[in-house]
């Protein structure tokens, strides 16, 4: 019977303390409302990206992984780096092949020649005698 008794009671005590809770705190939410989280050190726009931006980048955690628009931005702006990187490396190899290739098959500006046999102050002379 002193079962029968506590549990009626605990049983009572719980109920009271739910209704209170439901009751009393009807006025404010039981929780707040959070903004997403967002991506807060985004990858520079003003500069070239470095190994330390991308080091130091920190994607925010969604409710089953990573949020899918911070990744695909940041994902997007290293592409496009990565692009642009290769294309002034081919710009660069192609000029200094081209710069290679003449300092190879064009005149030697170090060496002297000879001057021509009629291009002398006196080359005109002879040629009135």
């Amino acid at each position: 019977m002193r079962v029968f008794w506590f549990l009626l009671l605990t049983m009572v005590v719980v109920v009271a303390a739910v209704t209170l809770a439901v009751v009393g705190g009807g006025d404010s939410p039981v929780l707040r409302d959070v903004p997403p989280e967002r991506l807060t050190d985004p990858l520079p726009a003003t500069r070239p990206v470095g190994r330390a931006d991308v080091d130091a980048l920190r994607l925010p955690m969604a409710a089953r992984g990573y949020r899918m628009a911070d990744v695909d931005e940041a994902l997007a702006r290293l592409g496009a780096e990565l692009a642009e990187r290769d294309a002034r490396i081919a710009e660069l190899e192609s000029a200094l092949a081209g710069a290679q290739a003449t300092a190879v098959n064009g005149p030697d500006l170090l060496k002297r020649r000879p001057p021509e046999p009629d291009s002398g102050p006196y080359a005109a002379e002879e040629d009135q005698r």
